[in-house]
């Protein structure tokens, strides 16, 4: 037989053909984002700077993957939200038409459910097994607990939700539970070796019956990759170019299945940005995008470093804020937008003076031109607003929360409020009955009963006298068999608060101390909800009378009140107040940054981990490059921390050090009378 000579067929997707482009990608995109949108063979990192492109540099690298030959089936665009996906692939498909439909995007989540699926026979998983969300797997847990009668100890045993954090910290930052336990909740090491028995349950329940919780989407896809080469393979010659958004707040689990899924070949490009990498408590691992040349060492580099978002001011500034960083890739974000305000730091007196400031700036923005919407109060932590809520109210302005609760919004402010209000008005049956319900032995039967003896009492009681007459009905209570020694605790309570004049934050002070054995038994996470109350207690500090402090806080939720005083004409107009891990990805004409004060941000837990600070550092800058014309830093000083038993005083460390040209300095004074 003669031997026929060979002829080669090329695969659709090789990328060697030389094809004819209908996009202009040279005129579409600056020369950075070019030369990562057009560098589609093997590893490629893109460090994006904030404001770069990263999105418009992602959507068209999937249009020139397939004008370049790929089939949109062998793409796989792996994203954090759907959304994001969503809106990529939509403007591929602006670029490209029906075709960008046919891209294998989502999230982590989504990927891994459709390959479990299709696969996960391989690694003993039945196809129809059922997703537990956040709440079914929390009611698992519940029903494993109170089986092992684990809720019915003289010692306080983790809830259900706390100890699904447990959990899923343990899996997402690829760390032994027991760490997680002893570092993150020591409150709880008495009960180690039951939380770890409770999860070993937990596995077992949910394997018997063939449930996957969201955690267990990603360590299941993970197993199926590292176990089984065969599906390896397949996969990996399947999605045959691999990019990856936001890539800087993968976990370990994702990098490695992101590794994993490069089997076959080394065509992986992931897109982040060190600098904002803020978001180690949900597991992301900053080292992934750090170590990504490392684990592969073909890899090239793109940085994109211009900005279409800010001003060169607030760049030069967010610049240097980074640069002080220990670890990063280094990069210089310019723009063409050479002029603007420079930014500023204010100095305050005291939190209210720092809230003042922020109202009486916004107001002036507003009469500039600047709408509401448009402008944002960022800030480290979602309690660091609660001074600053009750004074916009006062002034009238409108505004929107992300990120946390509302001030009067969170369960043990209003707890304690609760008691401050039955001083003011002992017929306040609803804050009665809030705080009667925090007893032992008083249910809604028996605190309905005493607040009707209260209230008999009390309209016995001349006008001037009332206080006298509860308290009477309170005592009588309190010693009768149902109500017990608890009961007899709150009315030791009200003796003091009622034996002499006491200002308010003197009141609040003496509750503090009765509420805080309730506090912890209460929640989980009680050390940071005292740190609530202790902003709490700082803000009745500047107040004489318990009226006026009760009026100013006990306005309707600023998202109702302010429908009540939004000016004409200007309903959907409000101020923005944002943490700063929910503003990320965010842009405003005006950004504050309050709380720039050593001790809150940087957070004062952060002082003895070098990683930590530098996640701090990461955040400072993450906040000032949401600014797009005007950016002020603000910080109170003489604030008395209660668990230091210290003054803080100094700015916040990520300022030191800044030249003193790149922004101005305001100190803040009293106007004359």
């Amino acid at each position: 037989m003669v031997e026929a000579n060979r002829y080669v067929l090329r695969r659709p997707s090789d990328l060697s053909v030389s094809p004819r482009y209908t996009i202009d990608y040279e005129k579409e995109l600056n020369p950075a984002q070019y030369a990562a949108v057009t560098a589609l063979d093997g590893p490629v990192l893109v460090i994006a700077g904030a404001g770069s492109g990263k999105t418009r540099t992602l959507v068209y690298r999937v249009a020139r993957y397939i004008e370049s030959g790929l089939p949109p089936e062998n793409l796989l665009l792996l994203t954090f939200t759907r959304k994001a996906a969503q809106e990529m692939l939509s403007r591929a498909g602006l670029l490209l038409g029906t075709v960008c439909d046919r891209v294998a995007g989502g999230t982590f989540h989504s990927f891994s459910n459709m390959i479990l699926r299709r696969r996960g026979t391989a690694i003993g998983l039945d196809p129809a097994f059922t997703i537990l969300d956040r709440p079914d797997g929390e009611d698992a847990i519940h029903l494993l607990r109170n089986a092992r009668g684990l809720g019915e100890r003289e010692k306080r045993f983790p809830r259900k939700n706390t100890l699904s954090d447990m959990f899923s910290a343990s899996v997402n930052k690829a760390t032994a539970l027991e760490e997680i336990v002893l570092t993150d909740y020591p409150h709880f090491s008495d009960h180690l070796g039951e939380i770890l028995e409770l999860e070993k349950a937990y596995a077992d329940y949910k394997r018997q019956r063939s449930l996957l919780d969201y955690d267990d989407l990603l360590l299941k896809l993970q197993e199926l990759l590292e176990t089984q080469r065969e599906v390896r393979g397949q996969l990996s010659e399947t999605y045959r170019a691999i990019m990856v958004d936001e890539y800087q707040d993968t976990n370990k689990i994702q990098a490695r299945v992101v590794r994993l899924l490069c089997a076959n070949h080394e065509n992986v490009m992931v897109v982040g940005d060190d600098a904002q990498s803020i978001y180690s408590f949900r597991g992301a691992h900053f080292k992934n995008i750090m170590d990504f040349p490392k684990e592969f060492p073909k890899a090239r580099i793109f940085k994109l470093e211009e900005n279409y978002r800010s001003t060169q001011p607030i760049l030069n500034l967010t610049n240097e804020i980074i640069n002080q960083a220990r670890e990063k890739y280094p990069k210089h974000l310019f723009t063409h937008q050479k002029e603007g305000r420079p930014p500023v730091v204010v100095q305050a007196e005291n939190e209210n003076w720092q809230s003042r400031f922020v109202c009486q700036k916004v107001l002036e923005l507003r009469e500039e031109g600047v709408p509401l919407e448009t402008i944002a109060v960022l800030f480290r932590s979602s309690h660091h607003s609660f001074d600053l809520e009750i004074e916009l109210i006062k002034h009238g302005l409108p505004f929107v929360k992300r990120g946390g609760f509302k001030f009067i919004e969170t369960t043990h402010v209003k707890d304690v409020l609760a008691h401050l209000r039955v001083l003011q008005n002992p017929r306040d049956a609803v804050s009665w009955n809030r705080l009667l319900l925090l007893i032992d032995g008083v249910g809604p039967k028996k605190s309905q009963s005493i607040i009707a003896a209260m209230a008999k009492e009390t309209d016995m009681s001349a006008a001037g006298s009332q206080n006298a007459g509860w308290l009477k009905a309170l005592k009588v209570q309190s010693e009768q068999k149902a109500g017990g020694s608890p009961l007899k605790e709150v009315t030791r309570l009200f003796d003091d608060l009622l034996a002499a004049p006491q200002l308010p934050s003197e009141q609040l002070n003496r509750i503090y101390s009765y509420y805080t054995p309730h506090l912890s038994q209460r929640f989980d996470d009680y050390p940071k909800r005292i740190k609530d109350l202790e902003h709490l207690y700082a803000i009745t500090e500047r107040y004489m009378k318990l009226d006026e402090f009760l009026s100013d806080i006990t306005l309707e939720p600023p998202s109702e009140a302010v429908s009540e005083i939004e000016p004409t004409g200007r309903e959907d107009e409000k101020l923005i107040l944002s943490t700063i891990h929910s503003a990320k990805g965010l842009e405003w004409h005006t950004v504050f940054i309050i709380w720039a004060l050593d001790g809150k941000f940087p957070s004062m837990y952060s002082f003895d981990s070098d990683e930590e600070l530098e996640e701090e550092r990461r955040l400072m800058y993450v906040a000032a490059t949401r600014a797009q014309k005007g950016l002020y830093i603000t910080y109170p000083v003489n604030v008395y921390d209660k668990v230091l038993g210290t003054v803080l005083s100094r700015q916040s460390r990520f300022l030191d050090g800044l030249p003193r040209s790149l922004y101005n300095t305001w100190s803040l004074v009293e106007e004359d009378m």
